[in-house]
């Protein structure tokens, strides 16, 4: 492997990278958490965003059992179907899925949304062939910054951490990233700063999917 080889496959965080969703998540959140009278402010749950739905439930209401963890996300849930209406996936993500494959490289999604949620966005990108697997939060025990989610992305992709780039647009999609060896990009879409991004892990920041399109050749290994 040459200091600037491709990866030979791309693992891609979907909510907040590909698809404007992050804001409707809070908006579904925050309903969710009103219904169970705790008023968490947006900012706080939008920093929350991208990790795994039990932790960010502890983090901005506390430890709880289980039984109100489970109603908490099953309002999230509810709330955020009623707003999948307005998905729409970044400018520039589903030519991004398909130059990536048309280069032979394999495009893996690896998100932390369970799968009901994953067809939603599956829906809002429209990329069909150009998605080599996907895998969800019920793949695994513990989502991100947990590294298993991308271990499972690495697996069906039958490629070893070493060959592989990451794409998120979260600090604890870098931080599962590192976590899971493989090195990782950042994209400005889901609301973090690109200081932010870089102090977590990411190797280059990214404005949007239009942004990475124009510039792939810098999706490099070693």
């Amino acid at each position: 492997m040459t200091p600037t080889a491709r990866p030979s496959t791309i693992l891609f965080d979907i909510d907040g990278t590909l698809v404007d969703s992050n804001f409707l998540h809070v908006d579904a959140w925050q309903r969710a958490f009103a219904l169970q009278g705790v008023h968490a402010d947006a900012w706080r749950i939008h920093r929350a965003i991208g990790q795994d739905a039990s932790r960010l439930v502890t983090e901005l209401a506390g430890e709880r059992d289980e039984a109100w963890t489970a109603e908490a996300k099953q309002g999230h849930s509810l709330f955020y179907r009623e707003l999948a209406p307005r998905l729409r996936a970044f400018d520039g993500a589903t030519d991004l899925l398909r130059a990536v494959a048309d280069r032979g490289t394999r495009a893996v999604l690896a998100t932390s949304a369970p799968d009901e949620e994953l067809e939603l966005l599956l829906r809002a990108l429209d990329a069909g062939d150009a998605v080599h697997a996907t895998t969800s939060a019920d793949d695994v025990d513990r989502a991100k910054p947990d590294p298993d989610i991308l271990a499972v992305a690495l697996e069906r992709a039958e490629t070893e951490a070493a060959d592989a780039a990451f794409v998120g647009d979260s600090t604890w999609d870098m931080i599962a990233a590192e976590r899971a060896g493989v090195i990782a990009y950042g994209v400005r879409s889901g609301g973090t700063s690109a200081a932010e991004l870089r102090e977590a892990g990411a190797r280059e920041v990214f404005d949007d999917p239009a942004d990475l399109l124009a510039r792939l050749d810098e999706l490099v290994l070693g």
